[in-house]
């Protein structure tokens, strides 16, 4: 079987010359946690104070947003992150976004998202929803899509570094090991095989 990988040691390969945007390319799993747990308690506050709150109306966004946050995962693995350009300087960022990934798997920083890239996407996305979704619907919806972001950031954390025995999580990790070491074609889902199973590209089962 052709190798998918070059390394699984858990130390870093450096990806630039300047010291300043190699700092930026890293980032200690915990980071997340300190930076979006204030955040999503915040929204979760924000929609609850709301004049207009109806529990039923929280439960539903709060679902929406967990339902939105899965489909943004795979949408950005299997087609951002996985499209490979042509070009020299876009096989680079390619290479920056996600290929250094796949060759480096369990480097054990740069297995969740860096700051410097998840605060400007999730800004993005706040202004996006902010613009389509109703003001009852937002603050909730919001807290729900960066709970699902960070679920994302831990499992993918977790798969690559702690066992489990529970058998969900092992699912969970037998899957993407797949898609690392088999196919990266499939298993675009990372916390969820959820749009994997709906859109055809899970792994087919041995009969």
């Amino acid at each position: 079987m052709e190798k998918l990988f070059v390394s699984n040691s858990q130390e870093s390969t450096r990806m630039f010359k300047q010291g300043w945007m190699e700092a930026l390319s890293k980032v200690h799993f915990s980071i997340p946690l300190i930076i979006y747990i204030p955040t999503i308690i915040f929204f979760l506050v924000k929609g609850i104070r709301l004049p207009e709150f109806s529990v039923g109306f929280f439960i539903l966004s709060f679902a929406g947003g967990l339902l939105v946050w899965t489909a943004t995962e795979y949408v950005l693995h299997r087609f951002v992150f996985h499209f490979v350009p042509k070009s020299a300087w876009g096989l680079r960022l390619h290479f920056i976004f996600h290929g250094v990934h796949h060759d480096f798997p369990n480097d054990r920083l740069r297995l969740v998202m860096p700051p410097s890239v998840s605060i400007p996407l999730a800004t993005g996305f706040y202004f996006l929803f902010k613009s389509v979704l109703p003001g009852l619907w937002l603050p909730s919806f919001f807290a729900a899509f960066l709970t699902g972001y960070l679920i994302y950031d831990m499992s993918h954390y977790a798969i690559h570094h702690l066992n489990s025995n529970n058998p969900i999580l092992k699912k969970i990790k037998q899957h993407h090991m797949l898609h690392h070491y088999q196919e990266p074609t499939k298993g675009f889902g990372v916390s969820s095989a959820l749009w994997d199973k709906i859109l055809g590209s899970d792994f087919k089962k041995k009969v």
